[in-house]
């Protein structure tokens, strides 16, 4: 079974550990450490440094089709022997987005709705970031479908932080 976990900053140490994660995905502003866990090589680890923005705002980084296109060269290289970590600051809005995204990517048949609902049902608290959203479904060709399928889910339940959760991109769903 292949799956990526996605989970909050504070709780990087505890997924890499339960799901023996060996590759992670950060998104985060350029003012925060983040320490790698020792299963992580620095190889796999990916860092796109960006503000959880949804439009331009002087003096933040908004994301950019290039942070996209870095997720969806990520998604191809990840060898799935064991699940992808992803995280953010809370869990919630970039995270999630990366996610859907990495899904989308490596399930190009599969119903942009049907992936936004699974989403849903593994995360009640996600809301994935527009911007990512929005660059990933230009970059995919999927016709505002992903679009549509984030905003049809709707925000999220309210919550401080999310919780680590798992998005299953097993052989049932993954249509290379």
């Amino acid at each position: 079974m292949s799956f990526i976990v996605v989970c909050p900053l504070s709780r990087v140490e505890e997924a890499a550990k339960k799901y023996q994660t060996r590759e992670m995905i950060t998104l985060m502003n350029d003012n925060t450490n983040v320490s790698r866990p020792a299963g992580i090589a620095a190889e796999h680890h990916l860092v796109l440094t960006l503000n959880d923005i949804n439009k331009i705002i002087p003096g933040l980084v908004h994301p950019q089709e290039s942070d996209v296109n870095k997720l969806i060269e990520k998604a191809w290289s990840w060898d799935q022997r064991a699940p992808l970590l992803i995280h953010c600051w809370m869990g919630i809005s970039r995270s999630t987005a990366a996610a859907y995204i990495i899904a989308a990517t490596l399930n190009p048949a599969e119903d942009e709705f049907t992936l936004a609902e699974r989403l849903r049902s593994s995360a009640p608290f996600a809301t994935p970031n527009k911007r990512l959203i929005a660059l990933g479904d230009k970059i995919l060709g999927r016709e505002n479908r992903m679009i549509k399928a984030i905003e049809t889910i709707g925000r999220g339940a309210e919550v401080a932080e999310g919780d680590i959760f798992t998005l299953d991109i097993s052989e049932s769903y993954h249509c290379n």
